[in-house]
Order: structure tokens, then C-alpha cells, then sequence
């Protein structure tokens, strides 16, 4: 009696169908916005390099600038972690969950394009105000000995590259970075766990409201180290949080939306493949009222068109899914 074939593996399962998805293509489509950051890093950087202006600052305004020099409770290179790094978590890890490319790549590229617009708009502001710091006096004067010119103005004989950094106070770039990155997380959030779906949950309110006390924290911290105003904390703030709503919604709809879920570049994914394969589908039709006979790759095709559909549909159900 012969010995019954090997059994073999069934079927795969089919992969998600987030998964459904093109990562080159999409990354390919936005080459352009790619570039565009690199050059928002390189005008960041020669942003930094430029002198700033120098504003008057008589003897008598002095008083108001004597404040001591402190060091930074959140120092500079925290910033990019705060602002890129824990939004990039948080992004990466709906992606691992969810498997789709396109939040995945976009909710990268608008938090990117967040933090570098803010950047280059605040030290181009800062170079032109040229607002001295709350420390600015020691700044000037180390050994507290101020000389003043015929004019009036304060003379600085300090470090040079300290005397640069006290004519950047505003705005703030602590503030208007951590906003930016932290803004545009809390308008992620928002969309992922449906704080405004109308169920009256309050504490996916307060998950959303989390990352702006963070920046907030950060921008306080700036006045408390003397080395800004609390109007350049607050016009910095103001600037971060503009900008990240404005690159959020650039990418994905708003929070409340049915479609607040996913970026806009899903839902467009799924329109056009329903419209090919309807479109498919019709064409395969009419070949079978034509002829009587369905030869078996067109009925394969058919069924491949069906399924991608399925599939496709499925993802478009898969954005409504609660947690």
C-alpha cells in the first residue's frame, strides 16, 4: 500500500493588511520633502554661525540684566531627545504594533519637518532681535567692572562667544523646540487613542495633555536658569505649537475625524487600489459577456482582484478599531 504524500505546510496566513503597502514607493514619492530637511539643516547651521544683533543696552538697563549666570537644568543637546527622539518612540511603536508604512514614514517626516521649520524661524528670529539675556551683565562684565563709551552703550570686554549667546534671548529655542516635537506627539496621540470620540474618557485627555506638560516644564526651566524672559518663553511656546499643528495636519486629518486614525496617504492607498481592482473587475466582465468561455488565468485574476480588494477593505475597517 503506498505511503500517503507528506503533509505540507497549509496555506500562509495572509499578512496584515497594513502591511499591503509600498515603503519605497512612498519614501520614493517624497524624495522632495527629504531634501527640503537637509536644507532646513544646513540653514539651521548657518543661521548659528551668523552674529546676531547687537541691541543697545544703556548703563541704566543694565539693572534689569544682572541676573547670575546658572547652568541649564535641561542642557542644549536634551532638546533633540525630547523633542525627536521620545516622539520617534512612540511612532515606532504603533508601527511595530500596527504595521503601516505609511503613519510609520509620515508621522516621521511631519515630526521632522516640525522641529526643523521651528528651529530655523526661531534662530533667524533670534538674530535679528538680538533681545540680551536676564545674565547678560555678567556676560559682559565678568569681574562685574562695566565700561561704558561715549554714547552711552556698554562696552563688553567678556568672552566674545558668551557675549554672542546673550543676544539670543528671543524667543526661547528650548521652548519652541520641545512644543514642536511635543506638540506634535500630543496631536498623534490624540488621533491614535480617539480622545475625542465623544465616550467622555478624561483620561485619554490627560495621556494627550502629558507631553505638553513636559515642554512646558522645559520652557519654565528657561526662566528659572536666568537665561530667558518669560516673553521668550512664551513666544517661543506659542511658535512651537503653531508649527507642529500646521505640519500634523499637513500629513494626517484632524483627532475628531472618522478618519482621524491613519495619514491621509492610507486612505488614499485604499481608494485607489478599490478603484483598480473595480475597475479590473469591470474589464474581466465584459470579456465574459463577450465570450462564453473564461479561460482559467483571466478567472485567477478575478479572484486575485477579489481578494486584494478584501484586503483592502479590511484595512480601511482596521482604522476604527478602539483602544
Amino acid at each position: 500500500m503506498p505511503l500517503p504524500p507528506p503533509a505540507t505546510a497549509g496555506p500562509r496566513a495572509p499578512a496584515h493588511p497594513c502591511l499591503r503597502t509600498h515603503g519605497k514607493e512612498v519614501a520614493r514619492l517624497h524624495l522632495f520633502d527629504w531634501i527640503v530637511l537637509v536644507l532646513l539643516v544646513a540653514t539651521y547651521a548657518v543661521l548659528g554661525l551668523i552674529q546676531p544683533f547687537h541691541r543697545f543696552v544703556a548703563e541704566d538697563m543694565m539693572a534689569t540684566l544682572r541676573y547670575p549666570m546658572k547652568d541649564n537644568t535641561v542642557p542644549g543637546w536634551a532638546v533633540p531627545i525630547i523633542a525627536i527622539v521620545v516622539p520617534m518612540v512612540f511612532v515606532i511603536g504603533i508601527y511595530m504594533k500596527r504595521r503601516n508604512v505609511y503613519d510609520l514614514h509620515h508621522g516621521i517626516l511631519g515630526l521632522l519637518f516640525s522641529v526643523l521649520i521651528t528651529a530655523v524661524l526661531t534662530v533667524a528670529i533670534k538674530d535679528a532681535v538680538g533681545r540680551p539675556r536676564p545674565d547678560f551683565f555678567w556676560r559682559c562684565f565678568p569681574d562685574g567692572v562695566p565700561y561704558n563709551n561715549i554714547t552711552g552703550d556698554v562696552m563688553c570686554h567678556g568672552n566674545p562667544s558668551v557675549i554672542k549667546e546673550g543676544h539670543k534671548s528671543f524667543p526661547s529655542g528650548h521652548a519652541s523646540g520641545s512644543f514642536a516635537g511635543l506638540g506634535f506627539l500630543s496631536w498623534y496621540l490624540a488621533g491614535k487613542i480617539k480622545v475625542f470620540d465623544r465616550r467622555g474618557h478624561v483620561a485619554k485627555l490627560c495621556i494627550v495633555l502629558l507631553p505638553l506638560l513636559l515642554a512646558s516644564m522645559v520652557a519654565v526651566s528657561r526662566v528659572s536658569d536666568y537665561w530667558h524672559h518669560w516673553q521668550d518663553v512664551f513666544a517661543g511656546g506659542v511658535l512651537g505649537l503653531v508649527v507642529a499643528s500646521f505640519c500634523y495636519l499637513q500629513f494626517f486629518p484632524l483627532p475628531y475625524s472618522e478618519h482621524g486614525f491613519w495619514p491621509h496617504a492610507h486612505f488614499e492607498h485604499i481608494r485607489r487600489a478599490a478603484g483598480e481592482s473595480q475597475e479590473q473587475s469591470t474589464t474581466n466582465l465584459n470579456i465574459h459577456h463577450q465570450s462564453p468561455f473564461l479561460d482559467i488565468s483571466q478567472s485567477s485574476d478575478m479572484r486575485t482582484t477579489s481578494q486584494a480588494l478584501d484586503s483592502m477593505e479590511e484595512g480601511s475597517r482596521d482604522h476604527r478599531i478602539s483602544y
